[in-house]
């Protein structure tokens, strides 16, 4: 190993050799208490530290990193405390995450630490959007993103790639080439001689180094950062290393060759470095002792702390209060002139208020610049506000979500359009794993609005008009609204961009240019998580949303006069039990109504509930109805019948029989 080409002060050599020693003797530490039952689980990086040390030196503190389970060397490098770092990994209330996180799955803004999930490539795609921000603030800063062999076979590595290279984006891309992805090796993840052969598909510069050489990682890392961040651009470095211990320790070893382990275990980045500052007369074996013995103290320290800890005895109410950013809404009043404006327009005018209002708000999706969007919400964004805030994004769902996570950790606003509802599916994990928990899991928030254009009635087939809200109101952390009309959409809309939290915004596209109404001029919010009465009676309830209100609003004009009472809910999660409850006591008949299938819908969790909370003031049986259990079929007979209107018509009539 070769570090003599590699010229760096006496200072700096040591202090690399101080932040090399810490995380191999606290993991030697930690395979100890593993195997005296105090540790409960440990994915080793022995054999690969000098990869996350020496990419940490590098970078400036506050440039963000996002490592993963064989990165201890982030941690500590960042000087997190050993006490709190000890007391997280031992699921302690004291540690970053409340008990809530095992091992490295959090974060630190402090330390400019993003921790993982265990899907692994969603990591990279929010390395995007810290890179991002920096770049829209005018003052390029690198983000470094971790990445096992295995991780790159996911389609997140790809799409993170092709993003920031389309976007010339200031993120290295780590690949630690340890051999092996659990038990599978590289022979069996990718056909290419090597990873940086990917780099020329991607159109990005590629470097392959030795990624045991902590001078070489260390002076590689700090030349490509500093031309970073004059010459912003994506860089795909390999490190190549060797995982000496399993995948974690449950797995064991005995699927690797062990010629394999001879070889890399001349290899040990921690031995060479010393042997090497032996020779050169930087270290000799008194400073040794007193580093090991400074470095054993702190660790000693640490543990002894976590250990002293009690379990973690958290109250229901902060279990529920921590799954959402705190926020307390404020109500904007709207004016009293009005415009006529159709669904549509009344969007597209909220989020051009909400660009005016909020100068971080950056608006990305599929073809939404020039263009204007498929359904023309965005038309003329980028004239306003410039390509830099109006972004058209890849075809690549997962990332640009992950991006707008990104921006939001950055201190940023984002809008990600989903061009149909249908495509989220895409872009699913990032959602229900990453900006619904980010909260919950270590109090980083996640400013994030996607748009959700949204329902069937227009022909467009199984692809592009489901009704897919019931996947997110099933998730804590998330924020579900459904609006059925021009004046609650931008209020509405406007409101969900002053919250901090993660909102899935439903908008039905039938009702986009068929629909208008006087909309007051202006800025103004809508009370989150608050139904209305849309229609007031005294016979019976329809619960409902979206176009559901529309169909269950002409029923109530089909019957006598005061017999419906309509209630929409606006907002799905959370939704207002209050005004339900309200008038289901008075009517005592109650039909939860949606466009959505019925099987599995938020109608069977709605009607549950009233049924539970309601039962003694109810004078017939809780009905919920729903459209038919397939998928949206192309034809307009088919589509007719798949929707509930026609049923659900009937349906009432029986229930008012009752």
């Amino acid at each position: 190993m070769n570090f003599k080409q590699y010229q760096e002060s006496p200072e700096v050599l040591l202090s690399l050799y101080k932040s090399l020693v810490k995380p191999r003797m606290i993991e030697e530490k930690m395979l100890v208490l593993l195997r005296q039952g105090k540790v409960s689980k440990w994915f080793s990086g022995i054999g690969q530290e000098a990869i996350a040390v020496g990419l940490t030196s590098a970078l400036a503190e506050r440039e963000y990193i996002f490592p993963l389970h064989r990165n201890l060397g982030v941690f500590t490098t960042r000087k997190m405390p050993l006490g709190r770092l000890f007391a997280q990994l031992q699921g302690k209330y004291e540690g970053y995450s409340k008990g809530r996180e095992r091992s490295f799955h959090f974060g630190a803004k402090e330390h400019h630490i993003v921790g993982m999930i265990s899907h692994l490539g969603p990591q990279l795609t929010l390395a995007n959007g810290a890179a991002l921000a920096s770049l829209l603030e005018g003052q390029p800063q690198v983000a470094a993103a971790f990445t096992g062999d295995g991780g790159t076979s996911e389609g997140d590595f790809h799409e993170a790639l092709n993003v920031a290279a389309v976007w010339q984006l200031p993120v290295i891309f780590v690949i630690e080439n340890n051999g092996y992805g659990l038990s599978t090796p590289t022979s069996e993840q990718y056909r290419c001689n090597s990873f940086i052969d990917k780099g020329v598909g991607y159109g990005m510069e590629a470097i392959q180094i030795d990624g045991n050489n902590i001078l070489e990682v260390y002076q590689t890392v700090k030349k490509l950062a500093d031309d970073m961040r004059v010459n912003p651009r994506p860089i795909l470095l390999e490190c190549m290393t060797f995982r000496m211990r399993g995948h974690e320790e449950a797995s064991g070893t005995k699927y690797v060759p062990q010629e394999l382990f001879d070889i890399w275990s001349k290899k040990d980045p921690v031995v060479n470095f010393e042997q090497y500052l032996l020779e050169e007369k930087i270290l000799d074996q008194s400073l040794i002792e007193l580093i090991r013995s400074q470095v054993k103290s702190e660790i000693d320290e640490g543990l002894n702390f976590a250990f002293a800890l009690p379990e973690p005895d958290n109250s229901v109410e902060e279990e529920l209060g921590d799954v959402y950013a705190p926020w307390q809404q404020t109500l904007t009043a709207p004016s009293s002139s009005t415009s006529d404006k159709r669904l549509c327009d009344a969007i597209s005018d909220g989020l051009k208020l909400a660009m005016e209002k909020h100068h971080d708000l950056v608006l990305m999706g599929q073809d939404i610049a020039e263009y204007g969007g498929v359904f023309k919400i965005t038309e003329g964004f980028v004239e306003q506000f410039g390509k830099g805030r109006v972004r058209n994004t890849p075809l690549c769902e997962s990332a640009i979500l992950g991006c707008g996570l990104g921006l939001s950790i950055s201190g940023k606003k984002a809008m990600v359009e989903m061009q149909f509802a249908d495509f989220v599916t895409s872009g699913f994990n990032q959602i229900v794993n990453n900006l619904a928990k980010m909260h919950y899991r270590w109090g980083q928030h996640a400013d994030v609005v996607v748009r959700m254009p949204t329902g069937a009635g227009v022909g467009a087939g199984p692809f592009h008009s489901q009704s897919n809200e019931a996947w997110f109101v099933h998730t804590p952390g998330l924020k579900v609204v459904y609006p059925s009309n021009p004046v609650d959409a931008k209020g509405l809309l406007l409101a969900a961009f002053e919250d901090p939290n993660p909102y899935l915004f439903f908008e039905h596209k039938a009702l986009y240019r068929s629909l208008s109404a006087a909309v007051p001029d202006g800025y103004y919010t809508l009370p989150i998580g608050k139904a209305v009465v849309a229609q007031k009676g005294n016979d019976v309830t329809v619960v409902t949303y979206g176009l559901g209100v529309h169909w269950a609003l002409e029923a109530a004009q089909e019957h006598g006069e005061g017999e419906i009472e309509v209630i929409d809910l606006r907002t799905l999660l959370p939704w207002d039990k209050e005004t339900v409850f309200e008038s289901v006591k008075k009517t005592g008949r109650v039909m939860v109504m949606h466009e959505d299938c019925q099987t599995g819908g938020i109608g069977g969790e709605i009607a549950a509930t009233i049924a539970e909370e309601c039962f003694q003031f109810l004078d017939a049986p809780v009905s919920r109805h729903g459209s038919l259990d397939t998928p949206v079929p192309f034809s307009p007979a088919l589509e007719n019948k798949f929707l509930g209107k026609n049923r659900f018509k009937r349906k009432l009539k029986d229930l008012l029989a009752y």
